[in-house]
């Protein structure tokens, strides 16, 4: 069966010493409950689903991922000392600037934020600042301040606004969104800086680059909407602070600076993204085709994706998006063929693989579907994916896994989780009615047995089946009656048809009221 919850979950509901610590970066004792074991293993189970979320890697130019992990673990050889932790870093196929950490050391870069920089510097600048968030358990010191405030973590509430998945990611594609999207304390923030800087210079790099690096987000950020600048270092918002701390802190460490020869890095780094900045144009296609998608221009999309194919064939994103086009205008045959092309040219990504799926359903080809939507789950676990799935299994007459997929997605968000939730609905109801109808036996003034029944199911209700039993006359009478037709939050009274004796009443003891079965219409 599918996972839908990572093991780390585990590791919250079962903490029973709260411990201190001392945090391998600053020094200074701090409340900890996670391990650094704990750490690694959420990293782990985070780190694939968080890229899926975010684009997937960019695969385009393999060269670029390889030159970023190499100066990431320049400055993760420098961290190691303070904590060591296995450092990974990616680069995401993510027009966004931006970039995140996870705890346990897994870091990702976007391309976007790659266009912005200048020099192999200021990309170590970024890059130790993650570092720091993974190294000083940033990450993790969020996570243990959930639980302490919350009792677990909360994963149901997701901020992240630069994922077009936000609103229907169920389970561990929820805590990835939110990982990654949560905004560190000015402390934090400060600490990251501060270290991070300290790791540049150690690891040979000119530490002014982080001076400039964020002179240059300043800049950028000024007269940007709300929603670009959610994107931009969502959970590190630039800010003239940041620089001058960033000045202050070169100023005291120009003693160590002096008589080295100090890297930037410029002609290695403006060669590394060579191939990105030659790429712009297909990118900027990419981005006028979504924003076309949003305004309902199919038309104007479908040409941009067309010139963006030509000019990049390899990537993979510009079929995917071709492909949900056709999805969309229920060309399945070609949206099949265009998801197959993405697939050929990424075949890690989940939403090539949702598409397919979803397409294979609507052509009545389930088992195809179902390999394609198991496949997009494992990748990233949607609210789509799991209620296809669950239309296949009951259709396949297996209500049980059925039940489990439905209530996977509408732990999600949008009209997907609602249409799974009322299916989760109708087959639990004929499981366990009494759980979404309430009824309560009384007796009147004239020693009539009712029931007051209620729906609570959410839903209306063709049917509901109630046995009554009391205890009259020194007999246990038993009878049923059905009530049809009770409306969502709709309350009425069924009288049994028993009756007391004139002058006595029934107590609890004496009579019950059981919902046997119901059905919705």
């Amino acid at each position: 069966m599918f996972r839908l919850f990572s093991s780390f979950i585990l590791i919250l509901l079962n903490f029973l010493i709260v411990s201190c610590a001392v945090n391998p970066v600053t020094g200074q004792s701090e409340l900890s409950l996670l391990s650094r074991q704990d750490e690694i293993a959420i990293g782990n189970e985070q780190y694939g689903p968080s890229q899926q979320s975010q684009g997937g890697e960019y695969k385009v130019d393999h060269e670029l991922s390889a030159y970023v992990n190499q100066v990431g673990q320049r400055l993760a050889t420098i961290a190691r000392r303070d904590y060591d932790l296995p450092y990974e870093f990616v680069v995401l196929n993510n027009g966004v600037p931006n970039a995140w950490a996870l705890p346990g050391g897994k870091i990702a870069v976007n391309r976007g934020l790659l266009l912005e920089l200048n020099n192999e510097a200021e990309l170590a600048a970024v890059l130790g600042h993650e570092v720091v968030h993974a190294a000083a358990r940033h990450g993790a010191a969020a996570m243990t301040r959930g639980t302490l405030l919350q009792g677990a973590l909360v994963v149901g509430a997701i901020t992240s606004q630069d994922s077009a998945y936000s609103d229907y990611l169920v389970g561990a594609g929820q805590l990835g969104a939110q990982l990654i999207s949560q905004r560190y304390g000015r402390d934090a923030e400060r600490d990251s800086d501060y270290y991070g800087i300290r790791y540049m210079l150690e690891a040979g790099y000119d530490p002014r680059a982080a001076i400039s690096l964020q002179e240059t987000f300043v800049r950028l950020s000024q007269g940007r909407d709300s929603s670009w600048l959610d994107g931009l270092f969502a959970s590190h918002p630039p800010s003239q602070e940041r620089v001058d701390n960033n000045r202050a802190l070169v100023n005291e460490l120009l003693p160590a600076m002096q008589g080295r020869d100090l890297e930037l890095g410029e002609a290695r780094y403006q060669q590394a993204i060579s191939g990105l900045k030659n790429n712009q144009e297909a990118y900027a296609l990419f981005d006028e085709a979504e924003r076309a998608i949003a305004e309902d221009d199919l038309e104007i999309a479908m040409l941009n994706l067309d010139e963006a194919i030509s000019l990049v064939p390899n990537e993979a994103r510009f079929s995917g998006l071709k492909a949900d086009i056709l999805l969309y205008q229920r060309r399945y045959r070609e949206a099949i063929s265009s998801y197959d092309e993405a697939i050929n040219k990424d075949d890690n990504y989940f939403d090539y693989y949702l598409g397919r799926g979803v397409a294979y359903a609507r052509t009545g080809e389930t088992s195809r579907a179902q390999v394609d939507l198991e496949r997009s789950a494992a990748l990233l676990p949607t609210a789509t994916a799991m209620n296809e799935l669950g239309k296949i299994s009951l259709n396949n007459n297996d209500r049980g896994t059925a039940k489990q997929y439905f209530q996977a997605a509408a732990g999600g968000g949008g009209s997907v989780a609602n249409e799974a939730a009322i299916a989760f609905t109708r087959l639990d109801l004929e499981d366990n009615p009494a759980a979404y109808v309430q009824a309560q036996i009384y007796t009147d003034g004239d020693g009539r047995v009712l029931a007051r029944v209620s729906n609570r199911s959410g839903i209306a209700l063709q049917t509901i089946q109630l046995s009554f039993t009391a205890f009259i006359n020194g007999e246990t009478n038993q009878v049923v009656r059905v009530l049809n037709n009770l409306a969502a939050n709709q309350t009425l009274d069924v009288n049994s048809g028993l009756r007391y004796p004139a002058g006595v009443s029934g107590n609890a003891d004496q009579m019950n009221v059981r919902v046997t079965s119901a059905r919705s219409q």
